[in-house]
């Protein structure tokens, strides 16, 4: 079974026993792009990596507008696109283009809609036989408004009728989908059907990465089995009611004793990541002011680049005042910069980030590397309308820096 790779922080100690200062107790990446890397220089994906996962799709109708309408008003559209969406799916999508084995448990109608969204998975090679087909009702779908002048886009969401139910999948189906699965993937839609999948995944120690996008029904059953958690950035707050992002991801690693790290992404601002120490890296050390730690990593945080990088602290004890302490280490990674006439569409910009991270666990990528390439992935999905269009693939030469 594939997992992730921890790389060993640098040592808070020298071998003399004298205390580093601060300047060198931190390590960053910088991916550099250089001539001698090419698409022929890309290592081959891991080998049999398979990611299951249960969640949403969808079909989005893509309207682009000039600016958002206010009540009443009567506009038109500058361009209308349709394709398939939904956070799990378009989280597998990405990470098949990447280069990983993708399975997807969902549900869809035998309409016209659920027939397209399949086959537009089978054409990326997301493996859609354990999705189940009802012979009646709708699939679900999307209409979604980009505006063009802000460059965000409002969603408008029909389920599916009728929703999936766990009894439609079967024990023998459950046990095929899990069969040799490096990962399972979560975005907490179909909770019964992920609960039931997560209780087996865990009982074969198959890791589970849970996409915590808002507070959904199920997801306090479901996120005590997580290894791995992404979430927006004011996801943390909300779930622990502290008052700070950094404290809140220490409250979500004290309560949650699974799980080994947590991101919380902000779009352009980039991300922050808290990894829990292993127990070989565990410690006496002083404590670290988490708060003051982050201040620390953005005054060291490169500015003057265009492309995605990463700092981070070594292990220590992360405290969070009212809230507790981890050991464990915290990183700071940075979005790419995408030209105004280059950006699109956000839509999907999640999602792609996630398939990139579950492509990133199953390649046993350290977070200095994984996190760059997470956001350089999402920047690629940024550039075309809707969410699967910018999917990069892993030979992508805006890639290939980070694969080699």
């Amino acid at each position: 079974m594939l997992c992730f790779t921890h790389v060993p922080p640098l040592p808070r100690f020298s071998t003399s026993g004298i205390y580093l200062p601060a300047s060198r107790r931190f390590t960053s990446f910088r991916t550099r792009m250089s001539s001698s890397s090419s698409v022929d220089s890309v290592p081959p994906p891991p080998d049999n990596a398979i990611v299951l996962g249960c969640g949403g799709i969808a079909v989005d109708f893509l309207a682009t507008v000039d600016s958002y309408p206010q009540p009443d008003d009567k506009i038109r559209s500058t361009s209308l696109k349709v394709q398939g969406g939904g956070n799990a799916a378009n989280a597998l999508t990405c990470a098949a283009r990447l280069g990983l084995n993708s399975r997807l448990i969902s549900k869809v109608a035998n309409d016209s809609q659920g027939k397209g969204m399949l086959e537009e998975l089978e054409a990326d090679g997301v493996d859609t036989s354990f999705l189940v087909v009802s012979k009646e009702g709708n699939s679900p779908f999307t209409y979604i408004i980009v505006d063009n002048q802000t460059k965000t886009r409002t969603c408008i969401h029909t389920p599916g009728d009728p929703p999936m139910l766990p009894t439609e999948l079967s024990q023998s189906s459950m046990f095929s989908a899990l069969d040799r699965a490096s990962i399972v993937y979560f975005d907490v839609r179909l909770h019964e059907t992920a609960l039931m999948i997560a209780k087996e995944a865990s009982r074969k120690k198959i890791p589970i990465l849970v996409d915590t996008e808002k507070k959904r029904d199920g997801l306090d059953d479901l996120l005590p089995f997580a290894d791995y958690v992404v979430c927006p950035e004011n996801f943390p707050q909300t779930w622990t009611e502290v008052s700070s992002t950094p404290g809140a991801l220490v409250s979500m690693l004290l309560r949650l004793p699974k799980l080994k790290f947590v991101i919380a992404t902000s779009g352009e601002e980039g991300c922050l990541m808290v990894q829990r120490a292993s127990k070989a890296e565990v410690f006496e050390s002083q404590e670290t002011d988490i708060e003051s730690l982050l201040e620390t990593l953005k005054h060291r945080k490169d500015s003057t680049t265009t492309f995605p990088t990463c700092v981070s602290s070594e292990t220590t004890k992360l405290k969070a005042n009212g809230v507790g302490t981890v050991t464990g280490r915290l990183f700071l990674g940075t979005a790419e910069k995408i030209p105004p006439e280059e950006l699109v569409d956000t839509t999907g910009a999640g999602d792609a980030f996630i398939g990139a991270v579950l492509y990133a666990i199953c390649a046993g990528m350290h977070p200095e590397k994984m996190l760059p390439f997470a956001s350089q992935v999402a920047g690629c999905s940024c550039r075309a309308l809707g969410a699967r269009a910018g999917l990069p693939h892993r030979t992508d030469p805006r890639l290939v820096p980070f694969l080699v």
